[in-house]
């Protein structure tokens, strides 16, 4: 596991804690097992891209800020 994955892995958990969400909302979204959702915070497995794009629609977040790969959490513009 590399840097960034590390920060993407408490990306996802932090967000969905200041939402105040339990993994088992977040799997319900996505139609999988909650063991499912929590082997992606943790890093067991890597999350779908497809999974990214629901979860950052979600939060209204950007892909990018799911990663770590930057701060700046707002989404961009929709072409």
């Amino acid at each position: 596991m590399m840097l960034g994955d590390v920060m993407y892995i408490n990306r996802l958990r932090d967000i969905r804690e200041d939402k105040d969400l339990k993994q088992q909302d977040l799997a319900k979204l996505l139609k999988v097992h909650q063991t499912t959702y929590s082997d992606y915070e943790l890093g067991r497995l890597n999350v779908p891209v497809s999974v990214l794009h629901t979860l950052a629609d979600f939060y209204g977040v950007s892909v990018d800020y799911l990663l770590g790969r930057t701060i700046i959490s707002k989404p961009y513009p929709k072409s």
